[in-house]
Parts: C-alpha cells; sequence; structure tokens
C-alpha cells in the first residue's frame, strides 16, 4: 500500500490536499431552522434529531469552503423510510429563503410517491435554489419547485440506508468541488462552482438520526477530481476518518 500511495503521489497533486490534521467539531455553537429537534450528546460532538417532520438543518454557521468534514450518521429505529443527509453552502435563512442556493446531499431509504413524483431510494446531490418545505421540490427533487438534481452516487445511487447501521462519512467541500465518501466509497465527486457557506445536517421526515464523532480539517483549496484508479486511495488522502479507521485496525 505505501508503495502504490508513494507513486500515486508522484504522479499528481493529490497528497497536498489533506493539510491539517482533524480536530474535534463541537456543536454547541450550531443552529437549528425549519423542524426538528436537535438534542446534542454531553461532549456537543455529536447530536440527535428526534422529530418525523418537514425539512430541517443544523449548521455550523460559518464559511466553510476548503474543509472537510467526517463522522458518522446512524438512523436508531426501525420504522419509516425517509431522509438523511448534509447541506454545504448554507446561509441563515436559506430554508425559507426563495433566492437560496446550496447544496443538498440527501439519502433515502426507499422508493415513495408523494407529491406528485417518486422519492426515490439512494444517495443523490442537488443545487436548492428556493425555499425548502414538506413538497416536491424536497421530496422527488423537481427542479421547477427549486430543488435540481445533479447526480446520484455511484454504488448508492439507488440504495437505500438501513436500519440501525452506522454510516461513515467523509465530505469535501471547496469552492469548484464537492467529495462525498461512505464507509471510505467515494460515491460522489462532482466539479462545480459552489457558493460559500455552512456545512450542516438534513433531516426530512426520519426520526431519531444520530450525527457523530465529528471531525473537521482543512483541505486544499482546489482538489484535484479524482479518477477512477485514485479512488482506491481517496480515503487516506481526503478522509480524516478513514485515516483514523486504518490506524485503529493496525494498533488492533
Amino acid at each position: 500500500m505505501k508503495t502504490k500511495l508513494t507513486a500515486l503521489c508522484a504522479l499528481s497533486a493529490l497528497c497536498g490536499t489533506a493539510a491539517a490534521a482533524p480536530v474535534a467539531v463541537d456543536l454547541s455553537s450550531w443552529t437549528a431552522e425549519g423542524q426538528g429537534t436537535w438534542t446534542n450528546a454531553p461532549d456537543n460532538n455529536s447530536v440527535v434529531q428526534t422529530v418525523n417532520g418537514i425539512p430541517g438543518v443544523y449548521f455550523n454557521g460559518v464559511d466553510s469552503q476548503g474543509q472537510a468534514l467526517s463522522g458518522t450518521i446512524e438512523v436508531q429505529s426501525t420504522g419509516d423510510d425517509d431522509y438523511i443527509g448534509f447541506v454545504l453552502g448554507y446561509n441563515a435563512g436559506d430554508i425559507a429563503n426563495e433566492d437560496a442556493n446550496y447544496i443538498l446531499i440527501d439519502w433515502k431509504q426507499g422508493d415513495q410517491n408523494y407529491y406528485g413524483g417518486l422519492g426515490r431510494a439512494g444517495l443523490a446531490i442537488s443545487r436548492v435554489t428556493g425555499a425548502l418545505d414538506d413538497a416536491s421540490g424536497a421530496w422527488w427533487h423537481d427542479a421547477a419547485d427549486g430543488v435540481e438534481e445533479l447526480a446520484r452516487a455511484n454504488t448508492l445511487g439507488d440504495t437505500g440506508w438501513e436500519d440501525l447501521t452506522v454510516y461513515n462519512f467523509d465530505l469535501v467541500f471547496t469552492e469548484g468541488l464537492i467529495q462525498v465518501f461512505v464507509d471510505d466509497v467515494l460515491e460522489i465527486s462532482l466539479p462545480g462552482v459552489y457558493e460559500n457557506g455552512s456545512f450542516g445536517f438534513y433531516n426530512y421526515s426520519q426520526a431519531n438520526v444520530r450525527y457523530g464523532a465529528l471531525t473537521q480539517q482543512v483541505v486544499d483549496p482546489d482538489p484535484v477530481p479524482l479518477p477512477a484508479a485514485a479512488a482506491l486511495f481517496a480515503p487516506v488522502l481526503f478522509g480524516g476518518a478513514a485515516l483514523r479507521r486504518r490506524a485503529k485496525r493496525a494498533a488492533a
């Protein structure tokens, strides 16, 4: 593995991506908007959303481009099959803002028709350009209602999350690139032009979701989109959580 990584670094700028060590995220200053009850753990490093309701977010309130956020996500119940996920480039008040411009990453457990369209199982990334409510935009990514789907995940695009299962995630957010890893697999790598704004957690109609074990680190402001071969090594280069998990396994 070390030899392969050394060769990869010699051929690209990928090794410059992780510019600082990850640090634990303190959620005590984060803010909730929309519907939802978000309860921090005593150490303020994880939060549980307990309400089955309309869309809601819990966000850090600071510009977060050039950062990577890592942690875990788990639905801690066996009821319902709706949306969990994240927002990037979010600003205060955007959930009701008709002129919003931020990114939504949402993951639904099962297919379900509602509001005139199919809410598909799987992980997707969309651009939100309007108010996000209990309506067709949030439910099935209706561009006419302000939610334009940009892409679906490589392997989880039509696969829902499982009940009582802990997933590891790593998000990379820069002005020109968003990347999403789930369990060390690169699911989304999408170049584009993205507005600065907050990291946040997203929930739509799914109770008892824990977002936890959170760390954040600075990344290269202009990371290189990964070719298919390089994606095999991406968690080592991009994901602080993945790096720590490998270290733990090696120690064990």
